[in-house]
């Protein structure tokens, strides 16, 4: 009995480093191996996950057989100039905003290369979940500049008619939903919107956008294990740049990233340079490929950083350093591209002052264009909320109707309207 019971615990193989026994146990919450070792499994002192790149900071490809064989210079060139649109178009937008011609704004500057490197990959009938630093995705697919203007000067062309805060952007026609200012909740729609493609049997996919902050909030729970457990084709794409409004990723968790989540809720995962928009690419085609073929939800994480201010609403060198900030944009991805185009032998000195040349003039246009434009009419503020309008909001419109009239009836008005009636009747006699 005893050597029997030797032979037994002697039989046992190694994993992970364990002593485990060949006896599987069969659980329905999960399946493993038994062992006959008390070991607590410590995290934090294991490996992080490799971080995907093809370039290194030089503009050097790193391994020619990965480089994306679609991508010619002409392609880098358009991507290249959509990065710099950008960053022409951020700078206007904010310093409008620091002289009380808008609202509120928010940059994009340092993340340029992972925006127009994953929106690069998608099918127009890909479906678009943003959070608020993906101007980029939209630009690359097809938003004009007179569109970003139009939403940030809230004016009559906005397609949201004024109802939402600027850099709020939507668009039916280019796939991309219209973004929400509460954080996340974006995540659970894509999901539900992953799940509607998986059951019209469409060879496409959703793709969520976010931040390493918003990880944090209950909906990105929600969201990944609801993709996970229906199996559905949605890509989750977190831009990881360092910090959730001011609170720096170190106090926001304790393991490895974002991207090491995956593994609790069962999906796939890779963590990409967000700054080196081949790798990019590369990583998000493949992660594209692979979540329609298998119908399992595959979460991006971009490692990147955020140049620029969170916000118009925030000041950065309160809680980061300008020295970190100087690192950070000598690498960023829009440097890299420069370089890369530089290194072909396509970006010379005069093409670049050429294109820049451009891009201010058609930037500074459409922002003079839509600051001249009159606001919508008040009558859409009962509009685009439900498909057939409640009798009670039909109520409202009847009031508000009432109540411009009455105010147009009040004495002082009346007298107004009555003499610029006259004063047009006089205008009429003399100059015709």
């Amino acid at each position: 009995m005893l050597t029997a019971v030797r032979q037994a615990t002697s039989n046992v193989f190694r994993l992970s480093g364990l002593r485990a026994l060949s006896v599987k146990a069969e659980f329905p919450g999960a399946s493993s191996y038994y062992t006959t070792d008390l070991n607590i499994r410590v995290t934090t002192q294991e490996d992080p996950q490799e971080c995907f790149r093809l370039m290194d900071e030089d503009a050097n490809i790193l391994n020619e057989s990965l480089f994306p064989s679609d991508i010619t210079n002409d392609t880098v060139m358009r991507w290249y100039k959509e990065m710099c649109t950008l960053n022409h178009m951020d700078n206007l937008l904010y310093n409008s905003q620091r002289q009380g011609r808008i609202s509120f704004y928010m940059t994009n500057y340092g993340e340029e290369a992972a925006q127009i490197g994953s929106a690069a990959v998608l099918d127009s009938e890909d479906i678009i979940y943003a959070q608020y630093r993906e101007a980029g995705v939209l630009l690359h697919r097809g938003f004009t500049i007179q569109n970003f203007m139009d939403q940030c000067y809230s004016n009559k062309d906005d397609f949201g008619a004024g109802k939402q805060m600027p850099v709020h952007y939507g668009s039916r026609e280019l796939n991309f939903h219209t973004i929400s200012s509460p954080l996340g909740t974006q995540l659970p729609q894509a999901t539900g919107a992953a799940y509607a493609l998986k059951m019209q049997e469409k060879d496409n996919c959703v793709i969520c956008y976010f931040g390493d902050g918003a990880a944090s909030e209950g909906d990105a729970h929600a969201a990944f294990n609801f993709a996970a457990t229906l199996d559905c084709p949605a890509i989750f794409f977190c831009r990881n740049n360092g910090y959730a409004i001011s609170t720096p990723t170190h106090e926001q968790y304790r393991g490895d990233g974002i991207v090491s989540r995956a593994a609790g809720y069962g999906m796939d995962s890779i963590r990409v340079d967000g700054n080196d928009i081949f790798a990019v690419y590369a990583a998000t085609k493949a992660a594209r490929e692979q979540t329609i073929a298998a119908n399992r939800p595959v979460l991006v994480e971009a490692m990147t950083y955020r140049i620029g201010h969170h916000s118009t609403s925030d000041d950065s060198t309160r809680y980061r350093g300008e020295e970190e900030i100087s690192s950070f944009k000598k690498r960023s991805g829009i440097e890299k591209v420069q370089k890369y185009l530089r290194n072909q032998g396509v970006l010379t000195d005069e093409v670049e002052a050429d294109m820049q040349k451009e891009i201010m003039t058609t930037v500074r246009e459409c922002f003079s264009v839509a600051e001249k434009k009159k606001k919508p009419s008040i009558d859409l503020m009962f509009e685009d909320v439900y498909d057939s309008k409640p009798t009670r909001l039909a109520e409202q419109v009847h009031i508000s109707f009432h109540l411009c009239w009455e105010r147009i009836c009040q004495p002082t008005c009346f007298v107004l309207l009555f003499a610029i009636f006259i004063l047009i009747i006089l205008f009429l006699l003399l100059f015709t």
